[in-house]
């Protein structure tokens, strides 16, 4: 037994509860040393994008916060994360390093690396789940490979039983008389300058009681008509609960334990969503350069069109197809998109544009706030054809009918693209085909107020159709 000092690494999983590593520590009666590194020092790190640091910057205020009511005090450190824990291990004489694994591949190489350093000179090192129901290293099929098929994989995970109960926040952490010095958080540069992120605070609360505020909403108020609302954009009927699991504020095992207490359509229809997410991890493990590379090398000699100009109009809402404005628009005001717009807005740059997928994942993970390292990547190359289990190249969204069919009133483009507020329920996702009086009734100028489409749909897909059975080898 001793009475030196445990250090718990904070990265991805900004919470008190359900926090296996901290809970570990707090058990042991020894002092504890909170501690969260920004560790973007290595080659193969993927820097946060602007609106995932804004929302870092608000759950650290509200982790300090919840650790200072626990009798102690989170430590923020930059640099290199072995360094930082070795001028922490000699700042405070701690002998021990715990945390919770995570799954990106570069985060889990410094990780091995940092166990097994830390035990060749004699000190203890453990890591604990939270992040992930199943660990993507021991699943794998009868044949011994890895899922590629979201079906079986959800059967898998499925057979294997229910997921564990959470476990219980500590009451108190001990602290210990010989902290290592903190960085202030403002120095970190998290929040972005000029502030453009006021958009972001009017509909976000970063931080774990943000996160279990989310998940109470959601079940006493949307789970019941998740299955059939979740697809309706104007309505406020998803979880909004991403952006929590993804900076560890919430883990999937808190979420399924209280979805087991709900029998509803809903409630299964959900369990899907959480199991997809656990599906893109799994490739994530097996494929470390999704987020670059092809998932189906055949897709390595697409032919992917150079334009600059139709990119920034998609970035920037003006395509001239309002449903994909309509996302666009939200994406950049609140670094949220309703998950059923997300598909069009990507096959609509994919597709009807054929601006290679790469390009519109890393303006997502740059304008999301819950930007994921598996999530990300995996759903585009869904819609791109390229990935596992990826949609048909066939199946190309039609941004007309798509925005007819969810959004049917058209009252998520009125509120997101306003200049066309007043138009008719029959020209709201068509207004090129709305007559000169109609336009002139709504006061509005096609091609001054509001785009005229910058692409055919029909031609486009045509177009996309030939690439795509060029890159097959069809005749």
């Amino acid at each position: 037994m001793t009475d030196k000092p445990i250090i718990v690494l904070f990265r991805n999983d900004l919470r008190i509860s359900d926090n296996k590593a901290l809970a570990a520590a707090a058990d042991s009666g020894r002092p504890v040393i909170p501690l969260f590194i920004l560790d973007e020092t290595g080659a193969d790190a993927r820097p946060r994008g602007a609106a995932s640091r804004w929302w870092l910057h608000h759950s650290l205020t509200a982790l300090g916060a919840a650790v200072e009511k626990l009798g102690n005090r989170l430590v923020l450190q930059t640099g290199a994360t072995g360094k930082v824990i070795a001028e922490a291990i000699k700042a405070s004489g701690a002998d021990t390093v715990l945390w919770n694994r995570r799954y990106d591949p570069a985060g889990m190489a410094v990780d091995a690396a940092l166990k097994s350093h830390l035990r060749d000179e004699g000190f203890e090192a453990e890591s604990f789940d939270g992040f992930l129901l199943h660990e993507p290293s021991r699943v794998a099929t009868q044949s011994g490979d890895f899922y590629k098929v979201f079906t079986p994989f959800h059967k898998r995970l499925t057979a294997d039983g229910e997921p564990r109960d959470p476990v219980d926040a500590p009451r108190q952490l001990a602290r210990c008389d010989s902290m290592p010095g903190s960085e202030r958080l403002d120095a970190l540069g998290l929040l972005p300058k000029p502030d453009w992120a006021g958009g972001l605070s009017g509909r976000w609360k970063p931080g774990e009681a943000g996160a279990l505020e989310r998940l109470e909403i959601f079940l006493e108020e949307r789970l019941n008509g998740y299955a059939q609302g979740r697809d309706r954009p104007g309505e406020d009927a998803t979880s909004g609960l991403s952006p929590h699991l993804a900076h560890g504020e919430i883990t999937p095992f808190r979420i399924m334990a209280a979805l087991r207490r709900r029998r509803s359509q809903g409630a299964e229809t959900f369990v899907k969503e959480v199991s997809w997410r656990e599906f893109c991890y799994h490739l994530l493990f097996h494929k470390p350069a999704l987020h670059r590379e092809n998932f189906r090398p055949e897709f390595d000699t697409f032919a992917w069109r150079n334009a600059p100009a139709a990119l920034k109009a998609w970035q920037r809402g003006q395509t001239g197809y309002p449903i994909v404005d309509a996302g666009m628009r939200e994406l950049w005001q609140t670094g949220y998109m309703h998950n059923r717009v997300r598909m069009i807005a990507a096959s609509f740059l994919i597709k009807d544009l054929l601006i290679d997928w790469r390009q519109g994942e890393t303006w997502f993970w740059d304008t999301l706030v819950d930007a994921d390292a598996a999530n990300n990547p995996a759903n585009w190359q869904w819609v791109a054809g390229s990935g596992a289990d990826a949609a048909p190249y066939f199946r190309i969204f039609n941004p007309v009918l798509q925005g007819e069919k969810f959004d049917p009133q058209g009252s998520y483009v009125r509120h997101w693209v306003p200049e066309l507020a007043t138009l008719p329920d029959r020209f709201i996702h068509r207004p090129w085909e709305a007559p000169a009086a109609v336009l002139g009734d709504s006061r509005l100028d096609l091609g001054s107020d509001y785009p005229r489409p910058i692409v055919d749909h029909a031609r486009a897909r045509e177009r996309a159709m030939a690439a795509y059975r060029a890159t097959r080898g069809d005749d």
